[in-house]
């Protein structure tokens, strides 16, 4: 694929990630942090996001499976969770992260655990979505630093 067709579909996916609510302000904030000394910083922050990430969701998981529930443990898990899905734009997971823990001031076990499914489904949506993202921007990188004239 030639170098321009493959940044227009960079583009064309990154405004896909924003225009269908995966990805908010925040993302183009990171974007912006972003520099030549390192230019892999957006897909660094993102991949450490979800490496930590997989502790608070096996953590939710767990105190899920707790009888009774603690409604106090399971906020604060989600809202460590939030903060940290905030952080890097992911917008569907924040908005199910929400409605998670309005289920939770409101002591609703089915809420909670319906909105625990929706949380898991947009993360791994948006990290399939990311991957490609990245994968791809990696390889234009990889072009365009063969074909730099020296």
């Amino acid at each position: 694929m030639e170098r321009n067709q493959m940044h227009s579909r960079i583009a064309n996916i990154r405004k896909s990630l924003f225009e269908q609510g995966y990805l908010d302000e925040q993302f183009i904030q990171l974007e912006e942090l972003q520099d030549n000394s390192n230019p892999d910083f957006v897909e660094e922050v993102v991949t450490l996001f979800y490496r930590d990430s997989a502790r608070f969701l096996y953590n939710l998981d767990q105190a899920l499976e707790k009888k009774p529930l603690d409604f106090n443990q399971l906020d604060n898990l989600m809202h460590q969770f939030k903060g940290s899905s905030t952080s890097i734009g992911a917008k569907k997971v924040k908005i199910e992260c929400t409605q998670f823990r309005n289920y939770c001031n409101i002591r609703n076990v089915e809420g909670c655990k319906r909105a625990f499914q929706n949380i898991k489904k947009e993360y791994t949506t948006l990290r399939k979505k990311l991957e490609v993202y990245f994968q791809m921007s990696r390889q234009v990188g990889a072009i365009e630093t063969a074909c730099r004239p020296r």
